[in-house]
């Protein structure tokens, strides 16, 4: 039986000559990522800014103002609400109870849910979740750190595996798929809770996981082809790892294609952030990462990462693939 290829044995795809366009467009997104973050905000979820939300699912997309009438007459604070998914379902964010224990919590809950069922009887409450000022405050602290510790450690692991251009470049790329998930979620304005810092982490390891690869073979053709142009060197290193990168990334996307279809509302936020991040991961890796190598004055010669005492390879001159 033949295996499947997608990606031929002879494919030499220049990806090298194409690098300044990359360059540009990621310098482009990356500046709108961060002017949509910095000018929209993210809808953070009551994980990070705290109070209590109440998730209902109504028959027909229901008029807003009405629902916000109804809730405010309650006198349980102002409330904030926004479509979830899709039109029919609506996130009701009110502020915790002054006494915000469990009981308190549940006896607002259930004049919400009285209010709403007397004005649309077919409605339904799907889940509620409450989170205090103090602890939202400790989670956005704690996420901050944990993705910022994340792309440290990977861009330091490089450095210390390979040279110093391989740690800048995997520092960059990474921080460029990061800003991009931020940017997304910022013009979709989809909720932003603690799922979603672990979809950020999974796409922070995803990514670091295609780069070493890609790094691994331009280490290994270094050693290789000592007297190769860095930029042929690149192109080959990453032909040679393409069908390996479109096969996982292509395998995983279609995990994620099942799970967005059939995850539910509550998993769309987090699997559409990984279906993009494996995107512009698998982007990153082929035009940010490797090709800023060259940019950054990486050559080959000497022994990259490693026994420095390894004896190289003889000399071999490339023909054609």
């Amino acid at each position: 039986m033949r295996h499947l290829k997608l990606i031929p044995d002879n494919t030499n795809l220049p990806f090298v000559s194409l690098r300044k366009w990359a360059f540009g467009i990621t310098a482009l997104l990356t500046l709108a990522a961060i002017a949509l973050v910095g000018v929209r905000g993210l809808n953070l979820g009551v994980d990070f800014v705290g109070g209590l939300m109440i998730e209902a699912k109504f028959d027909q997309p229901p008029h807003l103002d009405k629902v916000r009438s109804t809730v405010d007459s309650l006198g349980v604070g102002e409330g904030s609400l926004q479509t979830f998914g899709d039109p029919k379902t609506v996130s009701i964010r009110l502020p915790l109870p002054q006494n915000a224990d469990e009981g308190a919590t549940n006896r607002v809950v259930n004049r919400v849910k009285v209010a709403l069922t007397q004005v649309y009887p077919d409605v339904q409450f799907t889940r509620y979740d409450t989170v205090s000022g103090k602890v939202s405050g400790e989670l956005i602290r704690n996420g901050l750190l944990a993705v910022l510790l994340a792309v440290l450690g990977i861009a330091v692991f490089s450095w210390l595996r390979y040279e110093w251009q391989f740690g800048v470049s995997t520092f960059v790329a990474i921080m460029h798929d990061v800003l991009m998930t931020l940017g997304f979620f910022a013009l979709t304005r989809l909720e932003f809770d603690l799922n979603i810092v672990a979809a950020v982490l999974t796409i922070i390891g995803y990514s670091i996981n295609d780069k070493i690869v890609i790094d691994d073979r331009i280490r290994e053709n270094m050693r290789k082809y000592r007297q190769m142009d860095m930029k042929a060197l690149i192109d080959l290193s990453v032909n040679e790892t393409l069908p390996r990168t479109v096969m996982t990334s292509l395998t995983i996307l279609l995990a994620l294609g099942a799970l967005l279809i059939f995850g539910g509302h509550v998993l769309r936020g987090f699997t559409a952030a990984m279906i993009l991040g494996i995107i512009i991961g698998t982007y990153s890796s082929i035009y940010v990462s490797s090709s800023l190598l060259i940019t950054l004055g990486l050559r080959p010669g000497a022994p990259v990462g490693g026994d420095k005492n390894e004896p190289a390879s003889p000399n071999v001159k490339l023909g054609k693939r």
